[in-house]
């Protein structure tokens, strides 16, 4: 395994220090699980992105769907 030395701000350090708690055994856990979190992130977009080049020209204006997307995160 590899070793990153990374520095941060103190108050990031405090951030990362208060996350840690029970849920993780370290800082170096925390920070692998961000990580991970990050590329699963990056890699549904890239798919979602495929899809959506793969499934044409929509017939819907732009303004629909900013409509629609915002009725959708008001709603849940």
């Amino acid at each position: 395994m590899a070793t990153l030395n990374i520095s941060l701000p103190d108050g990031m350090r405090k951030w990362v220090d208060t996350q840690v708690g029970d849920e993780y055994a370290n800082a170096s856990d925390y920070i692998r699980d961000l990580i991970r979190h990050d590329q699963r992130q990056r890699e549904a977009l890239k798919l979602a992105l495929i899809e959506a080049e793969q499934s044409g020209r929509s017939t819907r204006k732009i303004s629909d769907i900013i409509n629609d997307t915002k009725a959708k995160l008001e709603h849940g």
